[in-house]
């Protein structure tokens, strides 16, 4: 019997989680999607290269500021999902390194207006830099965006939040949150050597990180509002949860944070 590739297998395993909503373990998706490698369906519709139509000018800017941050700050891979007329894009700010690792997954999500729903559904992960390039392509003024063409496997992305099934839990002060983000970047440098090993950052970043500001909440969901500009021109921030997830909810988008049940 011929054997099955290592990475057909992986592909395979990932789209079943996304097709079909499989609740899996944290370990279990990222044993899955340790390779990157190339999922299907691909980004062209019949042979063509898919679509989306800016509303204006501000949002097509918008999206590239929120791509460049998370260059800096979170994981290279974003998550399109397109409601209607509105593109939803996921990043992820922190998720687990491995099996032992035990931090909660921290995403980001900010909606984009579109002129008009794409023909077909958009759900796909790719390279936030090869959709930066294709936004450096649109020009000045420029409002039509071509999809990058090569969707890839993300760990962090198996699984996304609920749409519905949220209860409100409170609220949190904008500048608590920027306070908390700012010692935590504080604590983390000065914890750190000149030249750290991998293990001692990973180390660090966790015990800063991972402590909780609030019972489900980490100073890590802090420190993605204030990196993303969630937090600029807020003076409250509403939180909301689900048995597995909580939220922060901003103008300007929000952080979601996966429990280990999830």
């Amino acid at each position: 019997m011929k054997s099955i590739p290592a990475e057909m297998l992986v592909a395979a395993c990932v789209w079943v989680v996304r097709q079909h909503r499989v609740r899996v373990s944290w370990a279990l998706t990222a044993a899955l999607s340790r390779a990157r490698v190339c999922l299907s369906p691909p980004s062209k519709v019949n042979g063509v290269t898919q679509q989306i139509h800016f509303v204006d000018h501000a949002s097509r800017d918008d999206l590239k500021v929120l791509l460049e941050r998370l260059q800096r700050v979170g994981q290279t891979e974003v998550r399109l999902v397109s409601r209607g007329s509105v593109l939803a894009v996921f990043g992820c700010t922190q998720a687990p390194a491995g099996l032992m690792d035990s931090i909660p997954v921290v995403l980001v999500m900010r909606g984009f207006a579109l002129r008009d729903a794409p023909a077909e559904a958009i759900d796909r992960t790719v390279l936030g830099r090869a959709l930066l390039d294709r936004l450096a392509h649109m020009g000045v003024i420029g409002l039509t965006l071509d999809l990058p063409d090569v969707v890839v496997a993300a760990a962090w992305a198996g699984v996304l939040p609920p749409l519905g099934g949220w209860e409100p839990a409170g609220v949190i002060d904008a500048a608590s949150l920027a306070d908390v983000a700012q010692q935590g970047i504080e604590r983390v440098a000065e914890a750190l050597p000149e030249q750290p090993g991998d293990a001692l950052v990973r180390k660090v970043r966790s015990a800063v990180w991972g402590a909780e500001i609030l019972p489900g909440l980490p100073a890590a969901a802090a420190f993605a509002a204030e990196s993303l500009g969630f937090l600029k021109d807020q003076e409250a921030v509403r939180v909301a949860k689900t048995l597995t997830w909580t939220r922060l909810d901003t103008s300007q988008g929000q952080v979601l944070v996966r429990s280990l049940l999830g």
